[in-house]
């Protein structure tokens, strides 16, 4: 099994990319993902080593965009209510279709957007406040002050979900041309809020509307280990998803959650149950590493070896 790493572990603190490329060597990988907080400077050395390290897959928006401050998934989101934020992430998102061809990779990873829950009047139940409330339910999801609160949250989620997944399409449609042309798949990831979008049902349904096509899902599994933690997937989400699986995604995260929180550890030694996801990862075309920077060069090293002996014996 080839494993991937995502730059953003450490090019907030290197911008050299023959120097990240050459250290993701050194650390067992065999590909890269060029990372949402990958700068300009870095492309000609991840260019000069993908006869050694090829790069698989982008993360939007990548590289960051001279206009912004720093690197962020959703910079710009293509499922947002506002017409003219959904052009510009429109025009952003097909520059980094277009990038990922010129780096030799066949995958952008996007995170598409949230839904709000909150009005102009109420700031409403959020994924913030949801996990306030199973705090203060000793984090029992069968609390009925938890479980109140968050089918009210998911009545609203599914109403205004349903409504954004048809102007979706809208945005899909304009971008397939792009991705034909290309030969770019784009992988919509899973997101550890209860807004984010598309949800395990929407991104079955958009699977649906485009069947053998450049659209797909990206499974991350400590976002998806949040979702589980917070009881925010019913019976018909896990259908859902397993459906999705099941068509095939693009690829898939590995980071590790100790807490109810998108920690991004090192797989090994949390939450995440990885020895289960193994078939699933067998069929997947990009396994990526993403943990975040505070995962030090020596635990990431005995991750990559804990997942080989879990996934390769």
């Amino acid at each position: 099994m080839k494993f991937a790493l995502s730059t953003n572990w450490c090019n907030r603190n290197c911008d050299d990319g023959a120097a990240i490329a050459e250290m993701a060597l050194d650390l067992g990988f065999d590909a890269l993902e060029l990372g949402f907080r990958t700068m300009p400077q870095e492309v000609p050395g991840y260019k000069s080593m993908s006869a050694r390290i090829p790069v698989g897959s982008v993360h939007a928006f990548c590289p960051v965009p001279v206009s912004a401050p720093e690197g962020h998934p959703e910079l710009y989101t293509l499922a947002s209510t506002d017409c003219d934020a959904r052009a510009i992430a429109r025009i952003n998102v097909a520059k980094n279709i277009r990038f990922a061809s010129s780096m030799g990779a066949d995958t952008v990873v996007l995170h598409a957007g949230r839904i709000p829950l909150g009005s102009f009047f109420s700031r409403g139940v959020t994924s913030s406040s949801l996990h306030e409330k199973l705090s203060d339910c000793s984090f029992d999801t069968a609390a009925r002050k938890y479980a109140s609160a968050l089918e009210k949250a998911k009545r609203l989620r599914r109403e205004r979900g349903g409504k954004m997944l048809e102007i979706f399409y809208g945005e899909l449609d304009a971008l397939l041309p792009v991705l034909e042309k290309e030969s770019v798949t784009l992988a919509f990831e899973n997101l550890p809020y209860l807004e984010g979008f598309p949800d395990e049902t929407e991104m079955d349904s958009i699977l649906a509307k485009y069947p053998s096509s450049p659209f797909k899902a990206w499974f991350d599994t400590g976002h998806h280990r949040v979702r589980e933690m917070h009881g925010w997937l019913d019976d018909s989400d896990k259908e859902a998803l397993a459906r999705t699986m099941e068509a095939g995604a693009a690829g898939m995260h590995l980071n590790d959650v100790k807490d109810y929180f998108d920690d991004h550890f090192a797989p090994g030694g949390g939450k995440v149950d990885f020895a289960a996801l193994k078939p699933l990862a067998a069929r997947l075309p990009h396994v990526v590493f993403e943990p975040k920077s505070h995962v030090d060069k020596e635990t990431l090293r005995k991750s990559v070896a804990f997942m080989r002996k879990l996934w390769e014996d």
